[in-house]
């Protein structure tokens, strides 16, 4: 991409853009025009829109705007007034063609004025009108532009659970081995949002080395002095137990350290609860938060403690508004194959749910994911279920496929995960270098969530 300077454009110079429209670039111009109807945000065969509204203004004034901002003139333009008339319709998989022609220059403000239109490819003229810009007088080339990297998503949930911690006094946290950057910039932050009260864990001397490197105030927050990282894991398990803390963070240390310290028969957290993880993801293109379960703790779950895992899964919902959630149990197929373990445990794991050992929940499987987010999908299978195509809770089969999974949602689809691991005395947030501000900041709000549920305290001890 190159813009043309005032001197390089020419009357009569013109320039086109063409954009074929999908049903989520409708909805992008539903969102950006305010005329959020639910007959642009649902989905959509090729039939036409209605007439005479504001996304079809909306997608022929975004054409024009494109050509003028990216090819005449170009980057480093600014529009000064405009004069657009409209007509017509847009439709699914239409493609609209914008062109603008260069009708007038003027020297002394360096003005351009321009005629444009828009049409589709019948050649029915959606937009005509005309555009005044000041045209740049120094050429930019695309190495000296930098897209925004944008993600847009149907609904905010990390927002919501953020807001839900505005309602609640701060929850008290130990952070274990806070001795870099991210980890302790993150409970800082939250600490500033009101969100926890963060009691520092660690070897002090590199605590304070690190929040001065990195000019982060952590005089408002106590410190509690240890040696090094293992002794961090077992002072901060040890102010759990006895209640002076009512949650964990993981600094910069190895999960196993932190867990191992966690599950110690007579000195950890455990309870009568089987131990897991669950990440809370917001996946644009679902239209709700998403739970995925275990995929960071047990490596391959025997069906008693599934039982369990959805429970803590299940409890979690209940806790972040999820009154009767639906709970998928995924497996490759969606009947019973006795070679095919994961299978049977899903068919036992529903039982259980009828004969009220698991509470609180739907539970249908096995599942196969696609059957368990897609209501078409379950459709085009003849699947008959209350869960399918709706999920709330997806139950994967052991660690390594909901580690993928995970992983795949954040990587492929723009998902991002909150995570914390239940059945302990108190909820534990497991961070990870690659997670951004906004999944620890969400991952801290549903562990102060979890905690004010709780009353610091998850289950029973054994």
């Amino acid at each position: 991409m190159k813009n043309m300077t005032f001197d390089e454009i020419e009357v009569g110079a013109s320039a086109t853009f063409s954009h074929t429209f999908t049903q989520p670039g409708i909805e992008l111009l539903a969102l950006v025009s305010g005329d959020v109807d639910p007959f642009y945000v649902q989905p959509a065969g090729p039939q036409s829109l209605r007439d005479s509204n504001t996304v079809d203004a909306a997608a022929a004034a975004a054409l024009i705007s494109i050509a003028i901002g990216t090819k005449l003139p170009g980057p480093g333009m600014h529009i000064k007034k405009q004069s657009l008339s409209f007509q017509g319709e847009l439709s699914t998989g239409d493609t609209l063609t914008a062109t603008v022609v260069v009708r007038e220059k003027k020297e002394e403000n360096s003005e351009v004025v321009l005629d444009c239109r828009c049409t589709n490819q019948d050649g029915f003229e959606l937009a005509r009108g005309n555009v005044v810009v000041t045209a740049p007088r120094h050429s930019i080339t695309d190495a000296e532009i930098v897209p925004p990297e944008i993600t847009v998503r149907r609904s905010d949930a990390f927002i919501k659970l953020l807001r839900a911690c505005e309602d609640i006094a701060p929850v008290s946290c130990a952070i274990v081995h806070p001795c870099d950057r991210a980890s302790l910039l993150g409970p800082v932050e939250a600490a500033k949002r009101g969100i926890i009260q963060p009691v520092l864990v660690g070897p002090e001397n590199r605590i304070r080395e690190v929040a001065a490197a990195e000019g982060i105030d952590i005089s408002p927050y106590r410190i509690v002095p240890v040696p090094h990282s293992h002794a961090a894991a077992e002072k901060a398990v040890e102010l759990a137990r006895t209640g002076e803390v009512d949650s964990l963070m993981k600094g910069s240390l190895h999960t196993d350290e932190l867990m191992g310290a966690v599950v110690r028969p007579e000195t950890g957290l455990r309870t009568a609860r089987r131990i897991s993880h669950v990440f809370v993801m917001d996946v644009p293109a679902y239209p709700r938060p998403i739970f995925i379960t275990d995929a960071a703790i047990n490596i391959s779950p025997k069906m008693e403690d599934k039982a369990d895992i959805i429970q803590n899964a299940v409890d979690l919902a209940h806790i972040l508004g999820v009154e009767r959630p639906k709970v998928a149990i995924l497996a490759a197929v969606e009947t019973i194959n006795a070679k095919m373990i994961s299978t049977l445990d899903a068919a036992a794991l529903c039982k259980m749910a009828d004969r009220g050992q698991i509470t609180g929940a739907i539970l249908d499987g096995p599942l196969a994911f696609d059957n368990a987010v897609s209501l078409a999908a379950a459709q085009t299978k003849g699947i008959v279920s209350p869960v399918a195509g709706q999920a709330d809770i997806l139950l994967v089969p052991d660690l390594e496929a909901g580690n993928m999974l995970a992983k795949q949602l954040s990587y492929l689809a723009g998902a991002e995960g909150a995570g914390i691991v239940l059945g302990a005395r108190v909820p534990i947030v497991l961070t990870s270098r690659a997670d951004s501000v906004r999944s620890r900041l969400a991952s801290t709000a549903v562990m102060a969530l979890a905690a004010r549920a709780s009353g610091g305290r998850t289950a029973k001890t054994r």
